[in-house]
């Protein structure tokens, strides 16, 4: 018997649409992470730390939900599966909310302001509810969909162009319908425009994941391939006190998120690509500096620039995943990440608004390209940079699906459900923290709404974005890395539990109970000499 012959492997077609769910979800992490607090404030007229810091306490909500429905969806297995209706009802309970909050909340006058503050809060709770089941599938279906270590890896690639079909899509018409010819701004107008094409491109994704994971989400590739009797709730915390390897991916997978969500959080690129970078980049005749917002051209070519870097490194964290496990692939290109923010955080220190030799600038006042040295070295610095990051920022998804099946080999139970809401539980307590972060750090130098691309520089700014852009992110990857350095399950000990897992499955179905299954294959060698016999 070939020690591959009990390996779960996905279709190329399973491969690429499945991973569609998170580009489906990414459409509202866009259009509800990225803009809530700027709808909340300026459309809604709610004051800046309210809009913020309830970004924050529905986080850390949406993180205290992750395990109920984890549990709950640990307990399904009926007529239409385990995953799919958790991704239908989800979607829908977004899709609802949604308009209600950007569309309709709008309406209500402002002599009723108590009843914005009122829906405001209770719409992004519902959200909240049906942003956890569908995302919570993305992390738990991964131990079904395939469990050979070479395929695991892809997830990255075709997870990226989900999300470039849903956060892509999304960002890129975000910044087009707010130029001065259409929505003019991150307004009432934008909201109305951009709310029934985020909903429309997330249920088309959606659909796509459903047909991806449809064949997978049966009983025969759940865990062991048996009915198992369910988990009880008090032994989840005996469960996560002794998955060390999950434990430690809570860990490098909450520092990613809390890198990307703040580099890459709006007010932190308005400041940086509109208030900053307005100086020094249009003079007149005379020579002297004149000041005029450069944040629409800037920030998208920067977009566009940090996609291209990425590309490359996508392949290379598949590649270096597939040959040397994904524990190694992960601590390379972070590391790569890290290296080349210290080079971005040097050029903003050097920063100046006066000299527009040490300013970021790309045309001149007649349009024409004038791009400086200043601004070649940032682009290298921060598109390595950033083309490193980005390709790794979604790499611990993958990873639960490893630590679903080390649980699986370390007492029997097949739990993807709360393995992978429990790495989402820190992993959004830990993001959650980047509105709030960005208001506080924001408010330290006097700003009482938060930055958008019309907002003038003030002084200390600099020191804002260079705190928020860089010495953050820096951190998180700090952790992320001293995290991964004890993180168990590299390739070889991935291979190893899978040999396991397959052996123990095909006892069972020959006729053994689980238990005997466990007793009778502990080690790889018991799995090959299992098979040998057969």
């Amino acid at each position: 018997m070939s020690e591959n012959q009990n390996m779960n492997r996905a279709k190329l077609y399973q491969l690429a649409m499945f991973p569609m769910n998170n580009g489906a979800t990414n459409v509202y992490y866009v259009l509800i992470l990225s803009f809530i607090a700027t709808f909340g404030n300026r459309v809604l007229g709610l004051g800046m730390a309210f809009a913020s810091f309830m970004i924050t306490g529905m986080r850390v909500f949406d993180a205290v939900t992750d395990p109920i429905i984890g549990a709950l969806m640990d307990k399904t297995d009926g007529k239409f599966g385990k995953f799919r209706p958790f991704m239908v009802i989800g979607n829908l309970i977004m899709a609802v909310s949604v308009i209600l909050l950007y569309m309709v909340t709008p309406l209500i006058p402002e002599t009723m302001m108590w009843l914005r503050y009122t829906l405001f809060v209770a719409l992004y709770a519902v959200w909240v509810i049906g942003y956890t089941f569908q995302t919570s599938v993305t992390r738990s279906a991964q131990a079904v969909l395939t469990n050979d270590p070479k395929q695991r890896p892809l997830f990255t690639i075709f997870n990226t162009i989900g999300s470039l079909a849903g956060m892509g899509l999304i960002q890129v018409l975000g910044m087009v319908i707010a130029s001065d010819g259409i929505a003019g701004d991150y307004n009432n107008t934008w909201f109305n425009i951009m709310t029934p094409i985020g909903i429309v491109v997330s249920i088309l994704l959606t659909i796509v994941a459903i047909i991806g994971i449809w064949e997978k989400d049966q009983t025969k590739y759940f865990g062991m391939g048996n009915k198992q009797e369910n988990v009880k709730i008090r032994e989840y915390m005996q469960i996560i006190r002794a998955n060390k390897p999950l434990q430690r991916l809570m860990v490098a997978g909450g520092g990613c998120k809390l890198a990307l969500s703040i580099a890459t959080n709006l007010t932190v690129l308005c400041m940086i690509y509109g208030c900053m970078t307005q100086f020094g980049v249009i003079t007149n005749e005379a020579g002297a500096l004149v000041s005029q917002n450069r944040y629409d051209t800037l920030n998208a070519t920067m977009m566009v620039l940090g996609y291209v870097f990425s590309a490359p490194f996508f392949l290379l964290t598949v590649r270096t995943a597939q040959k040397h496990g994904q524990k190694k692939s992960l601590m390379t290109y972070v590391s790569v990440a890290l290296c080349c923010y210290v080079g971005v955080l040097a050029l903003l220190l050097l920063w100046k608004p006066e000299t527009a030799a040490v300013n970021l600038i790309l045309f001149d006042q007649n349009g024409k390209l004038a791009i400086n040295l200043y601004t070649v070295a940032f682009i290298l610095f921060f598109g390595v940079g950033y083309g490193a990051y980005y390709a790794t920022a979604d790499m611990p998804i993958p990873m639960v699906a490893d630590c679903a099946d080390y649980e699986t080999y370390r007492s029997g139970k097949f739990i993807p459900g709360i393995m992978g809401t429990l790495f989402s539980l820190v992993d959004k307590l830990v993001s959650s923290l980047s509105a709030t972060v960005v208001a506080l750090v924001v408010g330290v130098i006097g700003i009482k709404e938060l930055p958008t691309k019309a907002t003038p520089y003030v002084a200390g700014m600099n020191w804002v974005v260079i705190v928020l852009f860089c010495l953050i992110p820096m951190l998180a990857w700090v952790a992320t890395l001293w995290a991964m350095k004890g993180y168990e399950l590299d390739g070889k000990r991935v291979k190893e539990i899978q040999a396991v897992n397959g052996a123990r499955k095909a006892y069972i179905a020959a006729g053994h109970t689980l238990e005997e299954a466990m007793e009778a294959i502990k080690t790889p060698e018991d799995a090959a000499n299992m098979q040998a016999s057969a």
